[in-house]
């Protein structure tokens, strides 16, 4: 049984069909790539995952579980996190604050225990700092030491994209979710982030759904390419069957009208 399943699955926006009759599946320890040029329909089939977006039809499944009906904070506890494509993080919060943020999701402690920082409180708070230090701990040394109290806001692009990822982790998924992770990136950080993925996979036994316009990361990293063109897939399989497949090639350079003519 796959890990998590889309089945026939559409949305549309008014007269607008975002996603139409899509379905893919992706096994446990994968890492599968989302392609297709700007509409495609990319971001919100992550939306969909996530439960910001509820589907018109079709099935949406994790770990042989339904996902109907579920809230995004329901859908986080079973396993699934994401990264966004354009940065949410608390600028104005340290290193540290924004990777613990994601922890009190599972956190025990009532309104009154917070507010009165009873013992219990206190022991809970410094378990989950010692969790967000061992999350940050994994990008070297670029997010650790002194950095934990620096504001987000100090860090570089790169370095802002690492704690986005740094704070997914700390939900503990099963199954994450990265919107063009490399987006904006330079030639040497886009070779990092592309082993950073693989890393996030073979050391923390994540599988991974990726969305990424850098085909030099997308074929350095992925397992199978899928593409999409307004919604629907249009080719499926290894990076270079993708890449090379002639309705992906016309969704993204057009069509060659010599080729229309004959």
């Amino acid at each position: 049984m796959a890990l998590f399943e889309l089945q026939n699955v559409s949305k549309h926006f008014g007269g607008l069909q975002v996603v139409k009759d899509l379905s893919f599946s992706v096994e446990k320890g994968e890492i599968v790539s989302l392609i297709g040029p700007n509409g495609a329909g990319k971001t919100t089939v992550l939306n969909l995952i996530t439960g910001l977006y509820k589907p018109d039809s079709g099935k949406i499944s994790f770990n042989g579980q339904s996902l109907a009906g579920m809230e995004v904070n329901q859908i986080t506890r079973l396993g699934i996190a994401r990264t966004f494509q354009n940065l949410r993080l608390f600028l104005n919060m340290s290193i540290i604050e924004n990777v613990m943020s994601a922890a009190y999701l599972r956190t025990s402690a009532n309104w009154f225990q917070i507010i009165a920082r009873t013992s219990g409180y206190r022991s809970e708070e410094q378990r989950i700092r010692q969790l967000a230090e061992q999350k940050l701990a994994f990008f070297g040394e670029r997010l650790v030491g002194y950095r934990y109290d620096q504001p987000a806001y100090s860090l570089s692009y790169a370095n802002r994209r690492r704690l986005e990822i740094a704070r997914a982790m700390m939900t503990e998924p099963k199954l994450l979710l990265l919107d063009e992770p490399a987006a904006g990136m330079n030639p040497k950080e886009t070779q990092e982030v592309t082993q950073l993925i693989g890393q996030l996979r073979d050391e923390l036994d994540l599988t991974i759904i990726l969305i990424e316009h850098d085909m030099g990361v997308v074929g350095g990293i992925s397992d199978r390419v899928i593409a999409l063109d307004h919604g629907e897939k249009i080719a499926e399989g290894s990076f270079d069957a993708v890449a090379t497949d002639p309705l992906v090639i016309e969704a993204y350079l057009g069509r060659n009208e010599n080729m229309v003519r004959k």
